[in-house]
């Protein structure tokens, strides 16, 4: 895991006169699974905006398989690999379950979107939906649409998406976000199947740390747009500096 296949440099960026981050610097391996975290307002979406080509930072850079991607715009950075899921759904909502996925799998595949062409021929999308349908749980609901599917199932239907879309590098930003407390587990053991299963490297925006601990390989804790940490769970749990930031100095659970 020696390969750095997303490097971060001295990123800043500021709107107007207020500073969202300030010279934060850090790099995703490959089949790394990295968390950022950060209270609220540390700037952690500010990052993938950057990353995902949304946003252009004040300064620093970003590379992707060792290319400045900084100033690419994003369905070019899609194209190299790096597929993001947003915090809010974003779906298809009149088309079902497997149709969502289906239309994912084929974005990879220049040419495949002929309108004279039957989409059930297209055998390689077809198998590959069907893959991910079972992966992320979802067997059962296929023939859904989007929009009838409970909140739970729209976060498993994002992933799927994400997933079929084919890109290396994976950008999740708070999936967990309005899932109910014990529904939880079982998102993050689908994202714990993909890493491993798909060979992916995952960069994961949280603000909750205790849901991370056990799924993390390195955390890089943010505060007020300054990166004041990026270490193994275990010595992010004795990091004073991020105890006194983060958790005020009391409760190391969020």
């Amino acid at each position: 895991m020696s390969e750095v296949v997303l490097d971060v440099k001295n990123l800043k960026k500021s709107f107007g006169a207020i500073n969202v981050l300030d010279d934060v610097s850090f790099s995703l391996k490959k089949g790394e699974f990295k968390t950022i975290i950060g209270p609220n307002g540390a700037g952690k979406t500010t990052i993938y905006n950057i990353i995902s080509g949304v946003f252009r930072p004040t300064a620093g850079h970003v590379s992707l398989y060792g290319t400045d991607i900084t100033n690419m715009p994003s369905h070019k950075i899609t194209k190299m690999g790096l597929s993001r899921a947003f915090q809010i759904t974003n779906l298809f909502p009149y088309l079902t379950t497997h149709e969502n996925i289906r239309i994912a799998a084929q974005s990879k595949d220049k040419g495949n979107f002929n309108i004279f062409k039957n989409y059930k021929k297209n055998t390689k999308a077809m198998d590959a939906a069907n893959e991910v349908v079972g992966l992320v749980k979802l067997s059962g609901k296929e023939n859904m649409l989007a929009k009838d599917l409970t909140h739970t199932e729209k976060r498993k239907l994002e992933l799927g998406i994400l997933l079929a879309m084919g890109g290396d590098i994976l950008l999740l930003d708070e999936p967990t976000a309005g899932v109910a407390a014990e529904e939880v587990p079982e998102l993050i053991r689908i994202v714990e199947d993909i890493k491993e299963t798909k060979k992916k490297s995952v960069l994961l925006i949280e603000h909750k740390i205790g849901i991370i601990l056990n799924i993390s390989d390195t955390i890089a804790v943010l505060h007020g747009g300054t990166l004041i940490a990026d270490e193994t769970p275990e010595e992010i749990k004795q990091n004073e500096k991020v105890q006194k930031a983060y958790f005020g100095g009391g409760a190391k659970n969020e």
